[in-house]
């Protein structure tokens, strides 16, 4: 149940998390990496009492929520030790000569204070203790964190583990600031907060466009950081398509239904050209759905928009059902896949939009052209995925050219909806899928987002940071004097 905050309140909590702000700016970077790992202790000790909660309210499954729970410990660890390779320091040194040439010398410090807002689908990762979090202490950043609704005794529970985590280590609670509220005047009030300098956000595109709409005409504008999802087109290429029918057909539908298609990643959009072997994919289609059974949705209001929008798409001219899944209640989640032709999908940009949840849409292309004008029409995508030979992208450079320019993350075969946390990753891609495709929230990187350089002109080695000194005491990778070097 939501605790309601005050205006009071709040303001308070934001206030208070200047302190922790500065606690982080003046500790080392071995320090805050330490800090890191003893929130990733507190996380790891926490019980059953954690993994059922969220089940409750989130009906994830506890397999999956115990994986998770794994995957967000990893992310604070992970983060943690590229925080003290200095990794996101960047120290650039030009050394001066005592006469005509300066000595500046530059990196990368913490913006300020960070909202950030929980998502629903990740309860652990995404939300109180996840990515965003861990990835703006990394920065040296506080954090102001909002509850999500969908599951504010889970997000409670790892609140209290985040502020065990720092009191133990011997660091202000103010590290991590907790606000809760049922209304959207809560979040608002959170990010017109002049004290708030970054906000992150993962969530609908409505919800996240707002924010960015509230943090961009601030007086001082700050960076919103959302993540707004995605249909994440599959492009079945002629050549793989005849060969891999049956395989590919179960390959698809388990992702798109993995989770009750609750991922941002979810295959919700595939590509084909038709002919013969694309008549017999949409049958083996059909048959693969028809055995997914009806699921709990995250929360009532999630399935609520998920019902609409499948009956909105049903409705459209020219969309056919291809195949629904097992109905077993009112409900509960059905899968559906639908089909329709790229002249209908190209005159109807209804059509391209997302729908979070197990059902996708096959688009069927008269040729390669066609299927290049139909991703040209579609926005910018966390994923697009090339379920294709090596000379069917020979063959197809067009659409391989073009699918660079469309998304964050390019798959050759595979399914998206797996999200290695590594530094590889690129979870973000071009608006409309995020506000800025330059950063991902997923891997280490993900610290880059609340980072601002700073220069220092001719101070006295004594005042200037760690990174920046001339011995080096942290023994980080540096540019000194246009020189790679590990002092």
């Amino acid at each position: 149940m939501y605790i309601e905050m005050s205006n009071e309140q709040i303001h308070g909590i934001i206030q208070d998390s200047l302190i922790g702000y500065n606690y982080l700016q003046e500790i080392s970077l071995a320090k805050r990496a330490d800090l890191m790992h003893a929130i990733a202790d507190s996380i790891d000790a926490l019980g059953e009492e954690l993994i059922t909660t969220a089940q409750a309210e989130s009906a994830l499954p506890i397999p999956r929520l115990q994986g998770e729970k794994q995957r967000t410990i990893n992310q604070w660890r992970s983060y943690a030790n590229a925080v003290r390779k200095g990794v996101y320091s960047e120290a650039r040194i030009d050394k001066g000569d005592g006469a005509s040439k300066a000595d500046i010398r530059k990196y990368n410090k913490g913006l300020g204070p960070v909202a950030v807002f929980g998502a629903s689908n990740f309860p652990f990762a995404f939300s109180t203790a996840g990515g965003d979090t861990a990835s703006a202490i990394g920065a040296g950043c506080s954090v102001v964190f909002k509850e999500h609704p969908g599951h504010p005794k889970t997000s409670q529970i790892m609140a209290k583990a985040i502020v065990d985590g720092l009191v133990k280590f011997g660091a202000p609670a103010e590290v991590f600031g907790y606000i809760s509220g049922s209304s959207n005047a809560v979040g608002e009030q959170l990010v017109v907060h002049p004290i708030i300098k970054a906000v992150a956000f993962t969530g609908s595109f409505r919800g996240g466009k707002a924010l960015f709409d509230l943090g961009t005409q601030r007086n001082e504008p700050i960076p919103v950081f959302a993540e707004m999802g995605s249909v994440n087109p599959v492009l079945a290429l002629p050549q793989y398509l005849e060969q891999n029918l049956t395989a590919f057909a179960s390959q698809y539908i388990s992702s798109l239904t993995l989770g009750v298609g609750q991922f941002c990643t979810n295959p919700g959009l595939l590509l084909a050209i038709k002919g013969e072997s694309l008549d017999q994919f949409k049958l083996l289609l059909a048959q693969e759905i028809a055995k997914v059974t009806d699921a709990v949705m995250l929360h009532a209001g999630i399935a609520k928009a998920y019902s609409e929008a499948k009956s909105h798409l049903s409705n459209q001219s020219d969309v056919a059902l291809l195949g629904d899944g097992i109905s077993t209640e009112e409900s509960r989640a059905v899968a559906a896949v639908y089909g329709t032709s790229a002249t209908t999908f190209l005159g109807n940009s209804l059509l391209g939009e997302e729908i979070f949840g197990p059902t996708g849409l096959v688009v069927e292309c008269a040729d390669s052209e066609e299927m290049a004008l139909v991703l040209g029409k579609l926005g910018g995508q966390l994923t697009i995925t090339f379920a294709a030979t090596a000379e069917d992208v020979a063959q197809n450079k067009n659409l391989f050219t073009l699918a660079q320019e469309k998304c964050g993350r390019l798959l050759f075969n595979g399914m998206p909806t797996g999200v290695e946390v590594v530094y590889g990753m690129q979870h973000g891609g071009p608006y409309p899928s995020t506000t800025d495709s330059r950063f991902t929230s997923v891997g280490p990187d993900a610290v880059k987002r609340f980072l601002r350089p700073l220069s220092f002109q001719n101070w006295p080695n004594e005042f200037l940071p760690e990174e920046l000194q001339n011995e080096n005491p942290l023994k980080i990778e540096r540019i000194v004097d246009n020189q790679r070097t590990v002092e």
